[in-house]
């Protein structure tokens, strides 16, 4: 049965995900999901979109992009709502690469980009960082297949970020659209929703996974120009957002005042364990987003299989040319604790 699949979609490796246990007491902080619980108005509107559920949802819902809109200061008919942002990402990637054609990405960074582009039969075009993790002139290098960048700000694992005024000369470059993957901006200093106003090319991507506290409902959102959003409204499916994941992504993004706080905690979480593991040994990246990055003078996968045997889960990642690192998601003060304290045993401290 194989055989009748496209030549394509046999010889592809397929994007895997962060370690989902089924059960069991574990402390997770291996796929960057908030620690905490959304905010309580979130519960409210999906118990009471629940009593609907006879009828289709709002195919474009309107609703969340007239709040979100105003929330975020820019127009309601720039935003499309997604399945979460892997739902945006796949969409974009449909209606702007097909067979034959690249799509640019930097790496090491997120490798469902380069699912994406393969199942369209895409040439992916991996550019690597610099050492600092600024990029190269080579990602903004036009070349005459080059239809799609996409560009994770801040990224992942690094955590690291590129200042707007960066990204924005990077587009003025570059022959194609430039996707901005702003997955965990909340946590970070700034944004580059602003560029979207100023050069159309620029795209920016969103996902409530992260900052809102909404990994488990699927809703993510893209931000461009009205009449981009337009035709991508042409490429989805028809009705790609449910009325759950609707009412409970408006209510979230309604209630910036649990964000705020709910920001705070994790910001002053994660520079703790940036010192802490600091003063284990570990070298640590400055991080703008919900997970830190670091790696050690000694082997850290035996590390994180120990860890694992403790019942604590990280992301262990090897990467051609950059060797390898923990990346560790931001969890409560009580589980990052634990999860340096065994850490602290490991190394023999």
């Amino acid at each position: 049965m194989h055989d009748f699949f496209r030549p394509t979609i046999q010889q592809m490796t397929p994007y895997a995900p962060g370690e989902q246990p089924g059960g069991g007491k574990l402390i997770k902080l291996n796929t960057n999901e908030n620690p905490y619980p959304p905010s309580p108005k979130v519960v409210a509107a999906i118990t009471h979109a629940a009593q609907r559920l006879e009828r289709y949802p709002d195919p474009i819902g309107s609703a969340f992009c007239q709040r979100a809109g105003e929330v975020l200061g820019v127009d309601p008919d720039s935003i499309l709502c997604g399945n979460g942002s892997d739902d945006i990402l796949t969409i974009v990637t449909r209606a702007f690469v097909g067979e034959g054609d690249v799509l640019r990405m930097p790496t090491p960074s997120y490798i469902l980009y380069r699912t994406l582009a393969q199942i369209q039969g895409a040439e992916v075009e991996e550019v690597p960082f610099a050492d600092d993790f600024s990029l190269t002139e080579q990602f903004s290098a036009p070349t005459d297949r080059l239809k799609l960048c996409f560009l994770p700000n801040p990224n992942s694992p690094s955590g690291t970020v590129l200042k707007p005024q960066e990204i924005e000369q990077l587009a003025d470059q570059l022959p194609c659209p430039l996707l901005v993957d702003e997955a965990y901006a909340d946590f970070a200093e700034f944004n580059c929703l602003e560029l979207v106003a100023r050069n159309p090319k620029i795209m920016v991507s969103r996902t409530l996974s992260k900052s809102y506290g909404l990994a488990g409902l699927r809703f993510g959102f893209l931000v461009a120009a009205p009449e981009l959003i337009s035709t991508l409204r042409q490429v989805k499916d028809s009705y790609n957002c449910d009325a759950l994941s609707l009412a409970g992504a408006t209510a979230a993004i309604d209630d910036q005042d649990w964000l705020t706080e709910n920001r705070k905690k994790v910001l002053a979480t994660r520079a703790h364990m940036v010192e802490s593991l600091r003063l284990l040994g570990f070298s640590v990246l400055d991080s703008h987003a919900n997970f830190v990055w670091c790696t050690h003078s000694q082997p850290v996968q035996p590390l994180y299989e120990a860890l694992k045997r403790d019942g604590v889960l990280v992301r262990y990642m090897k990467y051609a040319g950059w060797g390898e690192g923990l990346r560790i998601s931001v969890g409560t003060d009580s589980q990052i604790d634990a999860c340096l304290t065994m850490l602290k045993m490991h190394l023999g401290m």
